[in-house]
């Protein structure tokens, strides 16, 4: 069917953008003006924006005209280098498909013999050197396509990472892979957390949505009126006051692998006419933790990869389970999202 669809358009298009393909640019109004962009489209009904500003991360993302990702009230923000204090990370977070957490600290605010950490980190806030852009050309057949940007998350005296991302595609397919290289460029070894923050919004998200995962959780906090063993905690509910303001509910899972490693959940929305799907290894990212924010305006939910359970460096050293790199030692990570019709 491949073979066919490419020999058919043989001699039909000129450009590539009729059928696909990236266009950067500019914002210009709102909250986030002068903020760098990338707008991809799979030629496949899936289209989503890249917010090459604030760590390559993905704000806006659709399918066939049907939203599949939460956005904040603030929106795009640009950068702010304030991020490693305290709560400051809440002031500017967008939401979006991808919210990356880390590099070097995911959780709650903290200082430490490694330094002052805010919620989250600060690789969201960086902004990305692109290096190439490679788009599909259709007069040879190829439909392949790519961007790949590189990040520094950097303190004097302190932790020096560098953030290698490609994100690719091919045209006619309704998914992409995201592949990131962390590199400690110090000279020191440096604490390394990393968390891929994904978030959900209706209408893919709605009242009985299905979370499939299998694997043992347990819940962040016991007294959670949500993550309660005999409770339907897959099944999304409607908005709830409880959930008003800040409340919240986390659950920690460590999710089941196949036979190769590798990590898939599924969002279903028996209502819309596809799910998607989330894949990872689970050598590389062994945590996976269900955020769950329901609260009325504010409907969210997110399932989020991860090195860690975002804990903070502090509570990963006692549990023995946090990474250090040594002077320029890489990690790499994949993560793929894909569409699949029902």
């Amino acid at each position: 069917m491949e073979a066919k669809n490419k020999s058919i358009r043989i001699k039909k298009i000129s450009n590539h953008h009729q059928l696909g393909g990236i266009e950067t640019s500019v914002l210009d109004n709102g909250n986030g003006r002068g903020i760098r962009i990338a707008w991809v489209n799979t030629g496949s009904g899936l289209r989503f924006k890249i917010v090459l500003d604030r760590g390559m991360d993905i704000a806006d993302a659709f399918f066939n005209g049907h939203s599949l990702a939460w956005l904040s009230h603030n929106g795009v923000t640009p950068a702010d280098p304030t991020t490693f204090r305290g709560l400051n990370w809440l002031h500017s977070f967008g939401g979006g498909l991808l919210n990356t957490c880390g590099l070097s600290h995911v959780g709650g605010p903290e200082t430490n013999q490694f330094g002052e950490f805010g919620l989250h980190d600060r690789i969201s806030h960086c902004m990305a050197e692109i290096e190439s852009v490679k788009q599909p050309d259709v007069f040879i057949g190829d439909d392949e396509f790519s961007i790949t940007g590189k990040m520094k998350q950097s303190v004097v005296f302190g932790h020096h990472f560098e953030l290698k991302r490609k994100i690719s595609m091919k045209l006619g397919e309704p998914k992409f892979r995201i592949h990131d290289t962390v590199r400690n460029v110090g000279n020191q070894p440096s604490p390394h957390m990393l968390l891929y923050h994904i978030n959900f919004g209706w209408p893919l998200i709605d009242k009985g949505t299905k979370l499939n995962w299998n694997g043992k959780w347990i819940a962040r906090d016991p007294d959670d009126f949500i993550f309660q063993e005999g409770n339907d905690f897959k099944t999304c509910k409607p908005p709830t006051e409880k959930h008003d303001g800040s409340g919240e509910s986390v659950a920690f899972i460590d999710v089941d692998a196949d036979d190769n490693g590798k990590c898939t959940y599924e969002i279903d929305n028996p209502k819309l006419p596809f799910l998607l799907k989330v894949s990872f290894d689970k050598n590389q990212l062994p945590c996976l933790t269900n955020w769950q924010h329901w609260g009325i305006n504010e409907y969210v939910t997110a399932l989020e990869p991860g090195t860690n359970y975002p804990v903070g460096q502090s509570q990963a050293q006692k549990e023995e389970n946090l990474i250090f790199l040594g002077p320029f030692e890489t990690r790499e990570y994949e993560v793929e999202f894909q569409i699949v019709t029902k």
